[in-house]
């Protein structure tokens, strides 16, 4: 593979994953306008983003079989047409019931872009360059949330929320494009992989056999939730609590985005040196002492609109340590299965993300304790599974060593 395949196959996999934060972050400052316009309110309108992440969790599922069984490709011109059309449909809609079913089907195709770039990461690049790419689609991912609430403030403060979806079914089809010219194939079809649900209940179940696998899918699932507490509280607390306008909030959420991608970059040099494993139980450390000050300065009224900034600033700075080291140690023990594990993989991440931006909503009290709260939750608890299955991952290790020492023929 030269450098500018290298690189050309990374853009379009990195696209492929931006598809998600963009349809996450780009309406977030149209929630007041969305909820004025359905005659709704704006935790009904957080149910939007709800659906969007259990329709993720629900299609990786779909389309991990699907990916392993017809090759890369096709499942993912499926997926990519599917969002297109419902992309369309939201921004037709009338009201929120419907916004919330379009959204749902809108994931159902968005996410096969997601489990298609993870299983392609693995069939593309050797296991030890695994972690480096995955902290380069990071970084890519990153600079989405950067660049999506921005635009959608002017968007819609220019043309209305509408207008955000058609922009989601245009930059799509770019991506489609991109798919087709320039994405090499990656693993082929496999016929002797059967679609029959007992047959992809036990390719499921043979994953989820796996402690590594099952431990970092946990890990990360968990601590990567902690953003979508704060993606769906963030609107209500920026522009209810504090008052600022769309575009304002749209800046907010663009300096808030460059903590994520900063740390992928850190996190590039410090795999020089230490391994993901060491690397995610420091980067969960660190998140969870700053998620006790940002729970407790909350609950206290320390912060002004400032503070809040900067703290939640240097508690999203963690997340470039844990996502990428947790993906790329999740996938590891897989080949013939990846588009399985990359689904399961997914799926955990995007249920806990769909449970945690619920909590939220239904835990709005008017203040942001909410919000903090539950990210502070997220990043112990992945903390706390993280050393109680490391442990059992290296008894298991030890244990699997001992025995193949002990049939090794005497010579």
């Amino acid at each position: 593979m030269t450098r500018k395949q290298h690189i050309s196959i990374i853009l379009i996999l990195g696209a492929l994953c931006t598809i998600s934060p963009f349809s996450i972050d780009m309406y977030l400052p149209g929630f007041p306008a969305i909820a004025q316009d359905l005659q709704t309110t704006i935790s009904q309108v957080q149910l939007s983003l709800t659906a969007y992440l259990i329709g993720i969790s629900a299609g990786q599922l779909l389309y991990g079989p699907l990916l392993d069984r017809y090759g890369r490709k096709m499942p993912l011109y499926a997926g990519m047409f599917l969002y297109i059309l419902a992309s369309v449909g939201c921004a037709f809609t009338t009201s929120v019931d419907a916004l919330i079913a379009m959204r749902f089907l809108q994931a159902i195709g968005g996410c096969a872009g997601m489990v298609a770039a993870q299983a392609l990461v693995r069939d593309l690049f050797p296991v030890t360059e695994t972690a480096k790419v995955f902290s380069t689609l990071t970084l890519v991912i990153a600079v989405s949330p950067m660049v999506a609430p921005t635009v959608g403030g002017y968007v819609t403060t220019a043309f209305g929320w509408h207008a955000v979806f058609i922009a989601l079914a245009l930059i799509t089809g770019l991506i489609l494009l991109g798919i087709y010219f320039v994405l090499p194939q990656g693993k082929g079809p496999d016929s002797t992989m059967s679609l029959k649900p007992r047959a992809v209940l036990s390719n499921f179940w043979n994953v989820l056999r796996n402690p590594q696998f099952l431990v970092y899918t946990l890990v990360g699932g968990i601590a990567s939730a902690a953003p979508f507490a704060y993606i769906a509280g963030s609107p209500d607390v920026f522009m209810n609590i504090y008052k600022v306008s769309e575009q304002h909030y749209g800046w907010i959420f663009a300096i808030l985005s460059v903590a994520l991608i900063g740390s992928p970059q850190l996190n590039h040099l410090l795999l020089r040196k230490y391994t993901s494993e060491q690397i995610i139980k420091a980067g969960l450390t660190y998140q969870a002492v700053i998620g006790a000050l940002l729970v407790y300065g909350v609950y206290a009224q320390w912060f002004s609109l400032m503070t809040l900034i900067v703290v939640l600033f240097l508690f999203l700075c963690g997340q470039g340590l844990t996502n990428p080291n947790s993906s790329a140690l999740s996938l590891a023990p897989f080949s013939r299965h990846a588009g399985s594990a990359s689904a399961l993989m997914g799926s955990v991440r995007m249920g806990v993300g769909a449970l945690v931006s619920a909590a939220v909503s239904v835990l709005h009290n008017g203040t942001a304790l909410p919000m903090v709260l539950v990210m502070g939750l997220c990043t112990v608890t992945g903390l706390v599974i993280l050393l109680i299955g490391g442990n059992v991952i290296k008894k298991r290790m030890s244990r699997e060593e001992q025995d193949e020492i002990a049939t090794e023929p005497v010579l």
